[in-house]
Order: C-alpha cells, then structure tokens, then sequence
C-alpha cells in the first residue's frame, strides 16, 4: 500500500467526474485515504487539488479556498443546465453591442446573491438537485451569496465571450454565465470552464492522471507531493522551544513563553523544537494562549 501525505494537483480532464479521478489515483497510489477538494463538472477542465492520507484533513480549508476560472460564454442560448450539455430551452438573436456585453459581465464584480442551479449536487431535502431534476422536477432554491473578486474580459467574438473570474467558494460559473445572458436580454449558457487556480496551486503544478502514473511506475510520484506544511505556507511559521514540544505533541495549548517567535494575527502554522510541523493553531488573547484549530 502507498504511504503518501499532502496535496497532488492533478489536471482533471474532460469526461472525468472528480470522484472518477480519486477512484483512478486509489488504484495507482495503491492507497484508500484520498478526497479530493472541490467538484469540477465532468465536461469542466483544470485544476483539481487531491488530498493524500494526513493531507486529507486539508480538504475543508482547502475547499474554502477562492478560485480562477476561464469560462465561454455561449449568448443566445439557454439549457436546462446552464452549460451546452444540457437540453435547449430558448434561443434568440444577438442584439448587444460589444460594449454592452463587456459592461454587463464586469456588472457582476463583487458581493452577489446567486440562486444554485438545478442539476447540482446540492441537496433539498435530502435529495441532490440534479437527482430532482433529471425526474423533471424544478424546486424553489434559496439564493446563496458569494463573491466575484475580479473578472476579465479575454475575448469577445460574438456569440462567444470568453473571460478570466476570481471567485469565492460555493459559486457556479454555469449560473454566472445564465445571469450574464438573462441581463443582456438574449440568454445565455456556459459554453467551456477551464479552472487555473485553486487557492495556491496553479495549472503549471498540475499533472494528469496517466502522468501521475507514469511517475508513480518510475518512482518519481513524491517529487510531485505538495507537503501538508507547505500546502499552507501562506501561515506565519512558529516554532516552540523544547519546554513546549510536550503540549505541541499533545494538542494543548501553548503560552507565548513556550515560543521561539509570536504572531498574534489569524492562523499560524505550529512546530515543535526540532522544526517538524504538528498543526494549525491561533491566538486567544483573553487566554493568552495558541490554541490547536487543526493538528496533523
């Protein structure tokens, strides 16, 4: 069996669901404890961070992470998934300018409030959406906020507008694509999604499945781990002293005396004496302590 520990960013293609790309890594890790962080549609593309043994205790920060995506929207056509997979409901002419159409996708930059679309794996009920849907049910969704911290416009070459979204966690891009076309008048649905980032991993760290078995046949595959520590590398870094490796080791609390180093603001990565990473704490001022959120 496999021993592996951290974050593989694999490059998910086309035709593969995300729970397809955890079962395939399974049997080429030879390991079971695999999740990965984020759905990505089967028909989507990109980056898909995988969690590996301890790494898997990553998956819920990882997936609050925010976004990049380089979505297509496809204009004057709506379908029951929002995307060019699904059945056409509408199709009408065109009639925007250019200028229209760039200034009602960048309309959409900041806190919004979307309704979740029918075939997604949120569930009413106890029953996934998509579940209802496909029996050709519609239910009432509650609309969800998120945030759009940045979209740019690519290319323009009508029906067809391709664009650059930074995005909060929980947000659909087909959605985005069916409000955009519903503002301009003419419809409109995604017609490609390609995600670029995901928190800190990027397109040019990812490797694809047959790579990934490629390096695991030549022996390569741990080159290729993103280490839990550095997967969260963007937390200030403390280190104890010896008197506090026996609290460390133990998931207790740490007083700032036990540290080498302080940082009193948000989350810090927590080490003991020797530099070996145990887990994510925070400072209590009421307290005066670092307290565990997360060890490893």
């Amino acid at each position: 069996m496999g021993d592996f520990n951290g974050i593989i960013p694999i490059y998910k293609e086309k035709g593969f669901t995300s729970f397809d790309v955890v079962a395939k890594l399974r049997g080429i890790l030879h390991m079971k404890k695999i999740g990965h962080t984020g759905t990505l549609d089967p028909e989507a593309e990109g980056v898909l961070p995988v969690a590996l043994g301890k790494g898997t205790k990553l998956v819920d920060m990882l997936t609050d992470k925010d976004k990049t995506y380089e979505a297509v929207l496809h204009l004057g056509i709506t379908t029951d998934t929002q995307d060019m997979t699904g059945s056409v409901l509408s199709e009408k002419e065109v009639n925007v300018t250019e200028e229209e159409a760039c200034a009602a996708v960048k309309s959409f930059v900041g806190e919004q409030m979307q309704i979740p679309p029918m075939y997604s794996a949120l569930k009413v009920g106890g029953r996934k959406l998509y579940e209802l849907a496909r029996e050709g049910q519609v239910v009432e969704r509650k609309p969800r906020p998120v945030c759009f911290h940045e979209i740019e416009i690519l290319e323009v070459n009508f029906p067809l507008i391709r664009f650059s979204v930074t995005c909060s966690k929980g947000t659909y891009i087909r959605t985005l694509c069916h409000d955009i076309g519903e503002k301009l008048g003419c419809g409109g649905c995604m017609e490609s999604l390609l995600r670029t980032r995901v928190g800190s991993f990027t397109l040019s760290e990812c490797m694809t499945l047959s790579q990934a078995e490629a390096a695991m046949a030549d022996g390569t595959i741990p080159d290729k781990i993103c280490s839990v520590e550095e997967a969260l590398k963007e937390y200030p870094r403390l280190v104890c002293t010896p008197g506090g490796d026996r609290l460390l080791l133990n998931g207790n609390p740490i007083p700032e005396t036990l540290l080498k180093c302080q940082n009193k603001e948000g989350w810090v990565r927590m080490c003991a004496s020797s530099g070996a990473f145990a887990g994510i704490f925070m400072w209590d001022a009421k307290k005066e302590r670092y307290y565990p959120v997360k060890m490893f």
